[in-house]
């Protein structure tokens, strides 16, 4: 997916040739298809070839992904997100990042959410 959204159109082999260590072809093709059932994707033939595209905006995308893992893996907990994302910093936070977090934490008190 991130392929396809980041190229904003891509065949099979576009994907594979973009993936680090990429699974075969037909693996890859079988993934394709598998998000089209879902409705991830959806194509356009191009001569003997089938060009993917998105069927849903990269930020829809991210929040319903982003979602899904809060209430799979958090139990809805927003604060056992963002704990898990500062364990997984190894550095830790820097102080713009701080900052950042602080903004948005006050944001959200003053808009009463």
């Amino acid at each position: 997916m991130d392929v396809v959204h980041r190229e904003g159109r891509a065949t099979a082999a576009a994907v594979r040739a973009a993936l680090a260590s990429p699974p075969s072809y037909s693996a890859v093709r079988a993934l394709l298809r598998i998000l089209e059932e879902k409705g991830h994707l959806r194509h356009e033939v191009d001569g003997p070839r089938y060009v993917y595209l998105p069927t849903v905006a990269r930020e829809q995308a991210k929040r319903s992904a982003l979602l899904h893992m809060l209430h799979t893996f958090f139990q809805g907990s927003e604060s056992q997100v963002m704990a898990a994302l500062v364990d997984l910093s190894p550095k830790g936070l820097d102080e713009r990042e701080v900052r950042r977090i602080k903004q948005l934490i006050d944001d959200v008190r003053v808009k009463g959410r």
